[in-house]
């Protein structure tokens, strides 16, 4: 009886051991960023933009890691980015800054290059990317005055959109005005190894390019398969 008893045990240690090594065979992996807050908004209609300068928040990023699943506050293990730094900045400690030179919305991203795992172990090396929009309020956007603002709403897959002139940049829903008769090109461009972009409501399109002539107040939807 106790030689069964010892064996037993000894297998139950062997299996522990086995399921030990092959845990140990995965390291942490980061597959997703995300941003908090995801948005940020600066000033108010009755607002002049150059009021704004100097107006700060602090931004988090978070990272989503496997094997064994968690998640982790990486702000400093980060790249910050901004795509309109006329607009507002981002320092390498996530701090985020409106600039009072620009209104409208900005795309603010948060990127590592994962060539290795948290633990050193060799991986397929991608850059993993979160984002989050910043908006500054546009004086007299309120007033009912010329300005006139223009959606993009998401309605599928991932990727972002930008604007010219400045104004929009975003990776979900979004809006920002520009003056009565701006003709607004927005570039959408896929992400997550998506390549086909579709565009509904716009004037005119060009590849991923949408064109709308800002008579009236309009909205665009972007879908990214």
């Amino acid at each position: 009886m106790r030689v069964f008893l010892f064996r037993s045990a000894a297998a139950f240690v062997m299996v522990c051991c086995f399921l030990g090594m092959l845990s140990c065979a995965h390291d942490k992996q980061l597959v997703a960023i995300s941003i908090s807050p995801a948005t940020e908004t600066f000033g108010d209609s009755n607002t002049p933009v150059s009021g704004n300068a100097g107006s700060f928040v602090n931004l988090k990023a978070y990272g989503t890691y496997i094997h064994p699943p968690v998640q982790k506050d990486i702000t400093n293990q980060v790249v910050w980015s901004s795509n309109t730094p006329q607009m507002v900045t981002v320092d390498q400690t996530g701090v985020l800054t409106a600039t009072g030179l620009e209104c409208g919305s900005a795309l603010v991203s948060a990127s590592v290059q994962t060539n290795t795992s948290s633990g050193g172990l060799s991986s397929s090396g991608a850059v993993v990317t979160g984002f989050m929009t910043a908006s500054v309020v546009c004086f007299g956007s309120g007033t009912g005055g010329t300005d006139l603002p223009l959606t993009v709403t998401f309605a599928g897959g991932t990727g972002t959109v930008t604007s010219v002139p400045t104004g929009l940049g975003c990776a979900s829903t979004c809006s920002s005005t520009f003056p009565s008769g701006t003709a607004v090109m927005l570039t959408a461009t896929p992400t997550g190894g998506l390549t086909t972009v579709t565009w509904l409501g716009c004037d005119s399109i060009a590849g991923n390019v949408c064109t709308v002539n800002l008579t009236s107040s309009r909205t665009v939807t972007v879908t990214f398969s």
